[in-house]
């Protein structure tokens, strides 16, 4: 059995280099696609954005009202579209 000390230690992960902006993901699919893939909060890349909206989502769990969630999974569509346009980009300049 966990601990109090180990319970909820989820609540606390944060990395200053990649803090979204407060209340961004209160906002629509494609601004929270376009700030997580920018470089100022993903500095290791989309992949990373791509990440921390998935912590999100499943962090909220239950919580997340159903028109959230869509709008959410929506910014998730939007996000990996421009991470496999961007590895295509690479492809093409590799070969």
């Amino acid at each position: 059995m966990a601990t109090d000390k180990k319970k909820g230690w989820v609540a606390k992960v944060k990395t200053v280099s990649t803090y979204p902006p407060p209340g961004l993901f209160t906002k629509d699919a494609a601004t929270i696609a376009r700030v997580l893939a920018s470089k100022e909060v993903s500095p290791k890349g989309p992949g990373s954005g791509m990440r921390m909206l998935t912590f999100f989502i499943n962090r909220a769990g239950s919580k997340l009202s159903p028109e959230r969630r869509k709008e959410l999974e929506s910014a998730k569509a939007l996000l990996s579209s421009r991470i496999r346009k961007d590895r295509e980009a690479v492809k093409r300049r590799a070969s």
